[in-house]
């Protein structure tokens, strides 16, 4: 789920300097559903959104002009649903794993998702500067549906993991074309409005998700969460495709970055390789472990800047925080509607509903760090932030005990969210302002690469400790749930303690000054 500066690992500079996009506002997207529309805080959406209606010219376009309104709302209605799924599908997790009898594969479900988004991201990069962004974005629209359907329709957990993926792929290709057609269809002065109507459209979402999900699980069956959506996709494309074919046309490169697609690949088989050894925790598993090594640490070791996996002072440091931050929330928060249902007897809607003031404080804590008079203080502000996210974490452990109230989850998430906002935001400020303008695109993609790797790794990392500590006998759907506290202990134990390393690595972000 991430656009990134260059809003996707593999865009060529074209992509996003040609057309003008700023930098930050394809940083943040896939981390989480609030950062979509890169670090705008809810003043600052305001009023960009209030300067992009202003009309110096005189020509009477607005975003939602008769020029550009059907393009807008076009584009607001497919991150929408987008934004939704991924809201909804916390909530249906817990029921979709244990009716399939595939708790063990819980991880899974969400790391293919991230794994396959990151490939395919590179892709559309590549596809968009060779042959524009309408191919990519129908095709990552039609790849998006055909995975909520497989997941939908499963019936084993395999075949949902595989859903997933799919789900992925398009989600990759879609977020980086969108993104693209922003920057070709609408002059600049326009371009700030459309992004923070991105951030808008996962307000909504963040808040009816979850409820609606629940009760479509309760009432209906997990499988309508998934099923539903491909339908609903039908009207936004119908109204974005005539605007989308009047797309001025613009230079394409003569062909594809076949080395970064390739890099892209091996990153993500290596990380699937090694999912699968952790999931399978025997001898032979060790084969697709070291394979998965091989293919991943060499790969990613040029993707990302050197020096950034021990964390050189000034920008590898920001990009290394980055995935930690992601990852570390990622990776507890997917396995908090389960131990809700599974633990403490909560409905999937109530369990889903305990996740959504994070979504809101997230914007809270943006809106906070864009304070000017907080500038001078913004590495600290990051390491309050990560400080945040290890307490909301390790909170959650307290409701593995019997006497605590479950919402104390609420309130954990509501901190942890909070601490999100600052962290996530600032780095991306920070990215910027420690980069030369010419770098500003691949260090972006670099970002936007340590957002993806830190999702699986941290997610697959706690998927295998929830394998390990007897996780996977958590009884299906219809009998009695084995009680398994100490699976779920393991997840947010690791995780806490690796939102502490990273508060650890705020005190890395400052370049040396020699």
């Amino acid at each position: 789920m991430t656009p990134r500066d260059p809003l996707d690992a593999g865009a060529a500079d074209s992509a996003v300097t040609d057309s003008a996009l700023p930098p930050q506002a394809a940083a943040d997207s896939a981390v989480h559903p609030e950062s979509a529309a890169g670090d705008l805080g809810p003043a600052e959406a305001g009023d960009l959104a209030e300067a992009g209606d202003l009309d110096p010219a005189g020509d009477g376009d607005t975003v939602l002009g008769r020029r550009y309104r059907a393009l807008t709302l076009g584009i607001v209605s497919v991150v929408s649903l987008i934004a939704f799924e991924a809201s909804a599908v916390n909530t249906a997790m817990p029921v979709a794993a244990r009716a399939l009898d595939g708790v063990e594969l819980y991880a899974y479900a969400f790391s293919a998702y991230f794994t396959a988004s990151l490939f395919a991201m590179a892709l559309s990069g590549e596809w968009c500067d060779r042959k524009g962004p309408l191919t990519p974005l129908f095709t990552g629209i039609a790849a998006f549906a055909a995975g909520l359907l497989v997941a939908g329709s499963a019936q084993r957990m395999w075949m949902f993991v595989g859903g997933r993926a799919v789900q992925g792929i398009g989600g990759g290709l879609v977020i980086v074309a969108l993104y693209v057609v922003v920057g070709r269809a609408y002059p600049q002065r326009l371009q700030p409005a459309v992004l923070a109507s991105f951030s808008a459209a996962w307000v909504l979402p963040v808040i009816v998700g979850p409820l609606a999900a629940g009760t479509v699980t309760e009432r209906a069956g997990w499988r309508w969460v998934f099923l539903a959506i491909p339908v609903l996709v039908l009207a936004p494309l119908a109204v974005m495709l005539p605007a989308l074919r009047a797309l001025p046309p613009s230079e394409l490169s003569a062909g594809m970055n076949r080395r970064r697609i390739l890099l892209a690949l091996a990153v993500a088989v290596g990380a699937g390789l090694l999912q699968y050894a952790g999931q399978d925790l025997s001898w032979l598993s060790l084969v697709p472990a070291a394979a998965g090594l091989a293919l991943l640490v060499p790969c990613v070791l040029r993707l990302l800047p050197r020096g950034t996996f021990r964390a050189a002072r000034g920008l590898p440091s920001v990009i290394l925080l980055r995935g930690v931050a992601a990852g570390s929330f990622l990776g507890a928060e997917s396995f908090v509607p389960l131990m809700l249902v599974t633990q403490r007897g909560l409905s999937a809607t109530a369990a889903g509903l305990c996740l959504t003031g994070g979504g809101l404080t997230w914007a809270l804590g943006s809106y906070t760090q864009s304070r000017p008079r907080l500038e001078p203080h913004r590495e600290r502000l990051m390491g309050l932030g990560m400080l945040l996210m290890a307490v909301s974490i390790a909170m959650v452990l307290l409701a593995l005990v019997d006497s605590v109230p479950a919402w104390i989850v609420a309130v954990a998430w509501v901190i942890g969210g909070y601490g999100m906002g600052l962290a996530i935001s600032s780095g991306s400020v920070l990215l910027l302002k420690l980069s030369r303008p010419e770098d500003a695109g691949s260090n972006s993609a670099s970002l936007q690469v340590s957002d993806a790797l830190g999702n699986i790794t941290l997610v697959g990392l706690s998927g295998v400790l929830f394998v390990t500590f007897g996780g996977g006998e958590i009884a299906p759907t219809g009998s009695t749930a084995a009680h398994q506290p100490a699976a779920f202990g393991a997840v947010y134990v690791a995780m806490a303690a690796v939102a502490l390393a990273g508060a650890w690595v705020t005190t890395r972000l400052r370049p040396e000054i020699r």
